[in-house]
């Protein structure tokens, strides 16, 4: 695996994390956190949980 794929997988997590926690503090943050992070996971084709898998 790559680097920068290792680094877009796990900026991708971070971000995914990110916008759970603040569901409730920022919605519109919250979202946009989640468009980032599915806009990197599509970029490899991978979901949230196979990015996690990935970077273990």
């Amino acid at each position: 695996m790559s680097a920068d794929r290792d680094d877009d997988l796990l900026i991708a997590v971070a971000l995914t994390r990110f916008s759970v926690q603040f569901e409730d503090v920022d919605p519109e943050l919250a979202e946009h956190a989640w468009q980032l992070a599915a806009d990197r996971l599509l970029e490899y084709d991978v979901g949230p949980e196979e990015a996690v898998n990935d970077l273990l």
